[in-house]
């Protein structure tokens, strides 16, 4: 059995591997996502979505934008908490809240996440001095701050609420308390874990080691994932229809797993997928108001931040690469002129 298990694995390592596997299961989780839409958006009146939008209280749509800001906010923390967790405290809060803004509002944007915002922080931190591998440690620790974050919160919601998720994973409700006491659990263990010793908190080898945040820190990153999510969540809330009424707990709990569904696709701001999702798991509403909903959500949470990220980026290296050069050009032209000019006058 041990020979035959091992010959499986070295034949899936060699003719298929991790990476294709990935790959295959992103490209499906789009295929299926964007013939659901087309399913659920058949039939829908852009007439009437064009006036749900219309009708959408302007309260709403603020408090819903301050909920973005909030959310943009706290995602600067999560940078900011991993540069002091792998010992970088030299590079400042502004820098760190400056790449983590820049490298998920583009990277999510553009997608493959993975490998845009790792090289937006890359051409950020090597200002200060960090290499390939500090950001690599970055990117792991910020990216555990994201999933701690999603499966505290998912887990308290969906064993809270474990039919709301129903509509979505087409599972009963005892499955979903249990996948969720089973994520509180993973979390409880994963602190009992790290609590053990510093020794048991070093991943890696070699030239990348990381030492992972201590129990105490872990709570706080803990933290730093529940507020960006809750503020994400409270944001769509807010600009739900007002009828039927639905509760905030039901309505992030079918945020959170959207979202996953979108990070796990790499679908450029995970288009498609997670408005699939949304629109699967809240059939009580009718299709152009949720679709009002979620167009006013993509406006506020993808297209205006990415448009603020843009023109920061843009800012940043026509600032690096052609003005500063150009004054230092200008600077030292004017040392030079000076003693020059200097010497004329003596010698005349």
């Amino acid at each position: 059995m041990l020979g035959l298990l091992t010959a499986l694995r070295r034949g899936f390592m060699e003719r298929i591997g991790w990476k294709r596997l990935g790959i295959a299961a992103s490209l499906l989780i789009i295929i299926l996502a964007v013939t659901t839409l087309m399913r659920t958006l058949k039939g829908v009146d852009a007439g009437v979505i064009l006036v749900a939008l219309a009708e959408k209280p302007l309260l709403q749509i603020a408090l819903a934008a301050l909920c973005v800001t909030g959310a943009f906010c706290t995602l600067t923390l999560y940078d900011f908490f991993a540069l002091r967790t792998i010992g970088k405290r030299h590079v400042p809060y502004r820098i760190a809240a400056l790449s983590s803004f820049t490298s998920y509002t583009i990277g999510h944007n553009i997608g493959a996440t993975v490998f845009t915002g790792g090289a937006i922080r890359f051409r950020i931190y090597s200002d200060y001095g960090l290499n390939a591998i500090d950001v690599a440690k970055i990117c792991f620790i910020s990216g555990l701050t994201f999933w701690l974050g999603n499966l505290f919160v998912l887990g308290l919601g969906m064993a809270w609420h474990p039919w709301a998720a129903s509509a979505m994973d087409l599972l009963p409700p005892s499955v979903n308390r249990g996948i969720a006491l089973g994520c509180l659990a993973g979390i409880a263990a994963y602190l009992v874990w790290i609590s053990s010793g510093t020794d048991r908190r070093q991943l890696g080898q070699h030239g990348w080691k990381v030492v992972l945040p201590s129990a105490p820190l872990t709570l706080l990153q803990i933290a730093i994932g529940v507020v960006d999510l809750g503020f994400c969540a409270m944001a769509i809330y807010f600009l739900m229809p007002v009828h039927p009424d639905i509760d905030f707990i039901s309505v992030a709990v079918v945020f959170i797993l959207a979202t996953l569904l979108g990070f796990a696709s790499h679908a450029p701001g995970s288009l498609g997928v997670f408005d699939a999702a949304m629109l699967v798991a809240l059939p009580q509403f009718g299709r152009e108001q949720l679709v009002a909903t979620l167009l006013l959500y993509r406006v506020l949470y993808f297209v205006v931040p990415f448009m603020f990220a843009v023109t920061i980026m843009g800012t940043r290296e026509l600032w690096l690469n052609v003005v500063r050069p150009w004054q230092e050009g200008r600077n030292a032209e004017a040392e030079v002129a000076v003693p020059q000019a200097v010497k004329r006058r003596a010698q005349g």
